[in-house]
């Protein structure tokens, strides 16, 4: 098993939590939101929906890292409640669509806000400048990426919830409820996308085994974090959507910069931009420092090359990995087509691995502590199903593209060199 330092305290992990959850999903979603539904109201119940399902998330993941702290997410997380094999394709997931997709999406983010800002660099560009800068940075050394990490997540927490403290003086009376036209089919895809804009409340458990006190760090990290952006959200999404008259908002993408505009003219919506790229910097950060932890869980079991795992010190190759991954996707691709599928496969990822504390509780008992028992896994696995029904049925190809990645992860598993079984742990847990 690859071991590590424990460096890592609660703020750090609830840092990386945090910076992984904000990226570009909330300053580019309610005006898409507000199109379909039709109300503000009802684009704010979307947003606190999808936090709520995060929460159930992020109390069934804290289940599984109490019995389970150790780096590697999802792979780790199967590997020992499912079948390896179910292990390797959920780190395939995250090699592919949980960590490198969304590393390219947010380095193109970047670079297209930052771009008028850098006499018209290209958007790509400047994004893999950001990407490589940040890899040598969590290259260097664990313990001082994460305190760049917590630095900048705090700064950003601080200037967001100042604009949100600016924008609330000068909006005028909220408007009466609008019912608008959203339906049940409307509502359930809505979560969809606000779902990706939630996606990171696990964060903290790709870097379990360098997290100090882990059994009870990293459920407070994946709460608190969660309870964090929640509130964040709400707060911004109240601004975007009060900020002017919907109809100016309804189906545009910078619903931060036009909320801005109507709130304080050109400077605030300058300002704000500068927060965004803040925020995209901290989501490409805090991707670099957890995604690699799992690259290199998967070498050191033969899975991915061996030289992958670190014996000590952060994985070096798993980054330049990841890294390179990245730059290909962001120069092979286009942002909408990144982001179309990623929500559809993560979230089948995340039912699986509850779906494996079901069956862990089942085998261990109350020994086993799952918050809510059998009601919220079994709630969490039954919205997350039906987000993804939806997500089939309004886009055919993007899920599609996912259950493609799905299946070639299931055929590398079976022409594997290698089939690794877990060995049974020091208190008697079996994998499968």
């Amino acid at each position: 098993m690859l071991t590590s330092a424990r460096q890592l305290g609660w703020v750090s992990a609830t840092a990386l939590v945090v910076a992984n959850m904000i990226g570009t999903g909330v300053f580019t979603t309610s005006g898409f939101l507000l199109k379909d539904l039709g109300s503000p109201w009802a684009v704010l119940a979307v947003w606190a929906g999808g936090g709520f399902l995060a929460a159930l998330g992020a109390l069934c993941y804290g289940a599984l890292a109490r019995r389970i702290p150790e780096s590697g997410g999802e792979y780790l997380f199967l590997s020992k409640t499912l079948h390896p094999a179910a292990g390797y394709v959920a780190g395939w997931i995250s090699l592919f669509v949980g960590f490198s997709a969304p590393l390219a999406a947010v380095a193109y983010g970047f670079g297209q806000y930052a771009k008028p800002w850098l006499g018209g660099i290209d958007a790509k560009l400047s994004g893999s400048i950001l990407l490589v800068l940040f890899a040598f940075v969590h290259a260097a050394d664990v313990r001082r990426g994460a305190w760049l990490q917590n630095w900048i997540v705090a700064v950003k927490l601080v200037l967001l919830f100042g604009f949100v403290a600016l924008a609330v003086d000068r909006i005028d009376a909220l408007p009466a409820v609008n019912r608008g036209s959203a339906t049940v089919p409307a509502f359930a895809v809505s979560l969809v996308w606000v779902s990706f804009s939630y996606a990171g409340w696990n964060a903290a458990v790709y870097l379990g085994g360098e997290v100090r006190d882990a059994e009870r760090t990293l459920p407070l990290a994946m709460l608190l974090g969660t309870a964090i952006v929640t509130a964040l959200y709400l707060a911004l999404n109240a601004v975007f959507v009060f900020s002017t008259a919907p109809e100016k908002l309804a189906g545009q993408l910078e619903v931060g910069r036009i909320a801005a505009e109507a709130l304080g003219g050109v400077r605030l919506a300058n300002v704000v931009t500068a927060v965004v790229l803040l925020a995209l910097a901290t989501s490409a950060s805090s991707l670099i420092m957890a995604g690699p932890r799992v690259y290199a869980c998967m070498g050191a079991d033969g899975y991915l090359p061996r030289f992958l795992a670190e014996a000590a010190g952060p994985p070096r190759a798993a980054i330049g990995l990841q890294v390179l991954l990245a730059l290909l996707l962001l120069w092979s691709s286009t942002y909408e087509r990144l982001l179309t599928y990623i929500g559809f496969t993560l979230s089948l990822s995340t039912a699986a691995t509850v779906l494996g504390l079901v069956r862990l509780r089942m085998r261990e008992g109350a020994a086993v502590r799952v918050v809510g028992w059998p009601w919220l896994p079994g709630l969490f696995i039954a919205a997350v199903l039906a987000i993804a029904g939806f997500t089939m049925i309004r886009q055919p190809i993007a899920s599609g593209l996912g259950l493609l990645t799905l299946a070639a992860g299931w055929l590398a598993w079976w022409f594997s060199p290698v089939t690794v079984v877990r060995p049974t742990d020091g208190d008697g847990f079996n994998p499968v």
